[in-house]
């Protein structure tokens, strides 16, 4: 049986570049040791069982390898005779099924797919000679995942212990026009610093994304409650009670009182009805007041507390005039009807950012998809500020 799930070996979790101060903010808050942070990623020291518990808690994460070894190879005859040395009959179950991911930089190897069947080809060449059966495998990532990690001469194989991506969080079956990540929706709400007690404001609410996040933090909700389907289930030596021990205390620190008004609005309906069933997927319907609305219309509860827009970019041609004026209303909006919160406008264009005409407390840089993306913070304050 493999040691892995009580054996700590270095653990690379990834995300989305640019996420990864808000990721280190959430592993710290885990109680796990950093040892290294990268542009799309951090570095610890965990066991498989401990993975499991990465994987359950994080919203900002992408996929949490746990490194079974690291060696040269520079070509991929060397990469698969260090590979067949691996013992694979430990790792994998001899009747069952797996998958090869793998992120490749060496000058010998001209598509990724190729270093995937040297990989696949090692583990059933390994397992057919050690134990005269083969398991199968095909690209599904919804059992069983390995990982290559391949830049120059330098090699590294993984369990990759969550398969599909964390980065989704399982709830949005129906997600609308252009939406936005839900890693990315989690990481722009933990840069805001809101305390989860005063009220969260998402006009122009799109399928939901930020609200439904929001709420999400605001019960300590964590993803892993919405997901029952991970890699590390599918590698020998995984026990469920570890699994299900970890469900337990997602749902014991699950708030269910003193939460805090969320409201999310948009013009159109149809946009709401899908944003009410992506939030009754996640669990939180009953604490987002959605609304049918033009954005300036959204009921702002009295006091402080965070508003957020995610405007559309006006990537295709032909819109710009139109979403100039809405910029415009944007900051008209911020400024008169929002006194006392701290505002925020997330885009993708400079240009049209300049027509909220407010001056930006803070700008912190985001990447949607490939798009250079801002989060334009507002100081809202009460009353006039000469």
């Amino acid at each position: 049986m493999a040691e892995v799930f009580n054996s700590r070996s270095k653990v690379i979790v990834t995300c989305n570049r640019r996420l990864s101060p808000f990721l280190e903010q959430e592993v710290r808050e885990l109680g796990f040791d950093i040892k290294r942070s990268f542009n799309t990623g951090v570095e610890l020291y965990a066991s498989v069982n401990e993975c499991i518990k990465l994987n359950l808690n994080l919203h900002i994460a992408s996929q949490v390898y746990y490194e079974l070894k690291a060696f040269r190879a520079k070509d991929a005859n060397e990469l698969y005779r260090n590979l067949v040395q691996i013992p694979w009959e430990d790792y994998l179950p001899l009747d069952g099924y797996f998958s090869v991911t793998s992120n490749v930089h060496n000058e010998t190897i001209t598509t990724p797919l190729f270093a995937n069947v040297k990989v696949k080809d090692a583990i059933v060449d390994r397992i057919k000679d050690k134990k005269g059966m083969r398991p199968n495998s095909g690209p599904d990532l919804n059992r069983a995942v390995i990982h290559l990690h391949w830049m120059e001469d330098r090699a590294e194989i993984f369990l990759d212990t969550s398969g599909e991506t964390l980065a989704k969080h399982s709830y949005r079956k129906h997600p609308g026009k252009a939406p936005m990540l839900e890693a990315l929706a989690s990481a722009t709400i933990l840069a805001t610093q809101w305390n989860r007690r005063s009220p969260f404001v998402n006009p122009m609410c799109g399928s939901g994304t930020l609200a439904i996040e929001a709420a999400l933090m605001a019960q300590t909700r964590k993803p892993g409650l919405l997901r029952m389907n991970y890699s590390f289930m599918h590698f020998k030596g995984y026990d469920e009670e570890v699994f299900f021990n970890e469900r337990r205390i997602l749902k014991d620190i699950t708030e269910k009182t003193n939460l805090p008004e969320i409201i999310a609005s948009d013009i159109s309906s149809e946009a709401i009805e899908i944003a009410k069933l992506n939030a009754r997927t996640a669990g939180v319907e009953h604490l987002i007041k959605f609304e049918v609305c033009d954005f300036a219309e959204t009921t702002i509860p009295v006091g402080q507390g965070v508003i957020m827009f995610n405007p559309e970019y006006g990537e295709r041609l032909g819109t710009h005039s139109k979403l100039e004026m809405t910029y415009a209303r944007i900051g008209d909006f911020l400024k008169k009807e929002c006194q006392g919160y701290r505002g925020y406008v997330f885009t993708g264009n400079p240009d049209l950012a300049k027509k909220i005409g407010l001056r930006a407390s803070r700008r912190f840089e985001f990447f949607n998809g490939k798009l250079d993306c801002r989060l334009l913070q507002y100081e809202l304050y009460e009353g006039s500020k000469d």
